[in-house]
């Protein structure tokens, strides 16, 4: 078992790989196939450097070990794992291990599309960087020192260079110097914080705070309508948020909430005072408390928030990418008029 540990740790699964994993076996178990037999079929799929941890987690899976267990083994992300854990308490193990599949592979695209749109951006603007460096050190002097002999004025974009090289590397300077104080503040306050101070905090940054939001709501809606769907009551679904020890803010939440609960609070009032999640939430957890139908409100209003991420993340990327050309435009023209009127006020000075 050891030797199949370290094989584990040595051969790490990409998040895509992970995912097509889960989705492999949640198509299979979704066509009757126990666990035990749809992880062996998803074998054969899989690159040689996986198929023994695959035989080892199978070897683990008969010798009753669960499935969430080897996933740590695998050091699988801790959100696929937690996916895992809820399916292996309310059974619905091919809808969750396909859900989570697809969250992760839309997740993995959302990235890639953003590297994508920044990647040749942000070459612009390092070749545009090393442009305006070589005209603001070499070419502009030069210009400078004849204009000053001829008694000739400097043109604006030859003062918005000059001035722009002065200031970019007190900029750059700020920049790097507040970064590492971030760097510093998470290290020494940020991390020593409980998960909901942590997501609480998240959610107050300005422009990204309501993704966080979204994306919080989501998750948590998500694994509380499949538990509810499976049969358990509320207070048996909190209780399993206790349990997760791989996401703690499962675990924080469901302690919290179930302490409001005995205290005589109704549901959603306690889910309100948490206030990093969707302030819709609340109606939410009244409304499918009145008509019966928990499970299916926040099913529903789970798949709202995630597509009101994934629309919000969408119009931001569409945004970003012109601002971007833009800037890089911008620099561009302003050295390329810098070096040229210049030579036409030359011209026009002899």
């Amino acid at each position: 078992m050891n030797a199949g540990y370290l094989t584990m740790k040595k051969n790490k699964w990409s998040l895509d790989e992970q995912a097509m994993f889960l989705m492999n076996i949640g198509e299979l178990l979704a066509r009757g196939y126990s666990l035990a037999e749809a992880v062996q079929s998803t074998l054969y799929y899989l690159p040689f450097n996986k198929q023994e941890e695959i035989r080892a987690c199978i070897g683990s899976l008969q010798g009753g070990e669960s499935f969430y267990e080897n996933l740590i083994k695998l050091q699988f992300n801790v959100q696929l794992i937690s996916y895992v854990f809820f399916a292996e308490k309310h059974g619905g193990f091919a809808i969750a291990f396909q859900d989570a599949g697809s969250m992760m592979t839309s997740r993995q695209r959302t990235v890639a599309k953003l590297k994508k749109i920044l990647y040749y951006p942000l070459f612009l603007m390092a070749f545009t960087a090393v442009l305006f460096g070589f005209v603001q050190q070499i070419l502009l002097p030069k210009f400078t020192a004849l204009f000053l002999s001829m008694d000739l004025k400097r043109n604006l974009f030859m003062l918005f260079i000059i001035g722009a090289g002065k200031m970019l590397p007190i900029i750059c300077i700020v920049l790097l110097l507040f970064c590492i104080a971030l760097l510093f503040y998470y290290h020494l306050k940020i991390k020593k914080m409980d998960s909901m101070t942590k997501s609480r905090l998240y959610t107050k940054i300005p422009f990204i705070g309501s993704y966080f939001s979204l994306y919080y709501t989501h998750t948590i809606t998500q694994q509380l309508s499949y538990l509810l769907s499976g049969g358990f009551s509320i207070y048996e679904s909190l209780q399993f948020f206790q349990q997760n020890k791989q996401q703690l803010l499962y675990k924080e939440i469901g302690t919290f909430v179930i302490e409001e609960l005995k205290t005589g609070e109704r549901l959603e009032t306690a889910f309100e005072a948490i206030v990093f999640l969707e302030k819709e939430l609340m109606k939410i957890l009244k409304h499918g408390q009145e008509n019966g139908k928990l499970d299916q409100e926040l099913a529903f209003f789970s798949s709202f928030c995630i597509n009101t991420l994934e629309k919000k993340i969408n119009k931001t990327i569409k945004l970003v990418q012109p601002c971007l050309y833009g800037f890089v435009g911008l620099l561009i023209i302003s050295i390329y008029l810098a070096v040229l009127l210049p030579m036409f006020q030359l011209l026009d000075g002899f």
